[in-house]
């Protein structure tokens, strides 16, 4: 089969060694001579120097190479998921989220894996970021799902997606009225902002520091649906997810406050203990967590 010849070439690059590629494959070194040459003869090229000491790539063999591995990744992966048709996802799945994920991106995700998987349990906690981390640490939760930066050596962290954070503001709040506008206007107002351990204040509390902003005063909500509200109702200003606000801002309930030039980014991560043991119901839901662009 030639993907067990192309694995013998990679194997033999990547070793830059006959004798240590066969002995890897489980192979005889004319074994793997044979493969070598079968391919060479099939490319009509020379995809190797061979010397006693050491095996080069020739410019044919790179190239070869470089697609190879291309060939042997898409064969796996195409391996996998032709083995889950046949093989039945079990098992419960303790999933946490910060309140953007889990109230804005997560149930639709969430619907479409438990209608295909229907014999996954799967278990729901929402909480601020901070507390999502807390959780994974403590091997209370299987994954979880964070905005913002985390950087902790006993987690493995992989950025899903990118998150737009806006400024937004009661329909007939002063700034509405002005198309775009820099930084300065943003002096002297009120602030709705989310409770300290939350993902959305550590980037709202990021902004208005940078920005160097003088604050009038702030009122603290644990919810983003409270932080809607009370900016509807006229209370200040606040910065949100866009996933956040996207129905008021549809229904004129909530208007943007467009920056001039500047956006305001975060990352999305999937974190786990960086020793955790998967099961497939961890590795299919991880696998639609990255594909979750698709789904929105």
């Amino acid at each position: 089969m030639i993907v067990e010849t192309l694995r013998v070439f990679v194997t033999v690059a990547e070793q830059s060694n006959f004798s240590r590629a066969a002995e890897m494959l489980n192979l005889s070194q004319p074994g793997v001579s044979l493969h070598i040459r079968n391919l060479e003869n099939e490319f009509g090229t020379k995809l190797m120097h061979r010397s006693p000491k050491q095996v080069k790539l020739t410019e044919a063999g790179e190239l070869l190479y470089k697609r190879a591995k291309e060939i042997l990744s898409s064969y796996e992966a195409a391996k996998q998921d032709i083995h889950r048709l046949h093989d039945t996802v079990t098992g419960s799945l303790l999933i946490g989220a910060s309140f953007t994920i889990g109230e804005y991106i997560l149930p639709r995700m969430i619907a479409e894996f438990a209608e295909q998987y229907p014999q996954v349990e799967i278990s729901l906690t929402i909480g601020n970021s901070e507390e999502i981390i807390q959780a994974i640490q403590e091997n209370k939760l299987d994954i979880g799902l964070v905005e913002g930066n985390v950087a902790l050596s006993d987690l493995s962290v992989t950025t899903f997606m990118k998150d737009e954070l806006i400024i937004v503001a009661a329909a007939g709040h002063p700034l509405s009225l002005i198309n775009s506008m820099e930084t300065e206007f943003l002096h002297d107002q009120v602030w709705v902002q989310r409770e300290s351990g939350s993902g959305t204040r550590a980037f709202s509390d990021q902004f208005i520091q940078q920005a160097a902003l003088k604050v009038k005063r702030s009122y603290i909500f644990n919810s983003s649906q409270g932080v809607k509200e009370a900016v509807a109702a006229g209370l200040g200003l606040a910065i949100l997810s866009r996933f956040v606000v996207q129905r008021e801002l549809e229904s004129k309930d909530l208007v943007e406050i467009p920056l001039n030039e500047i956006r305001i980014e975060r990352n999305f991560s999937l974190i786990r203990t960086a020793d955790s043991i998967t099961t497939m119901a961890m590795d299919v839901f991880a696998e639609r967590v990255h594909a979750v662009k698709k789904l929105i």
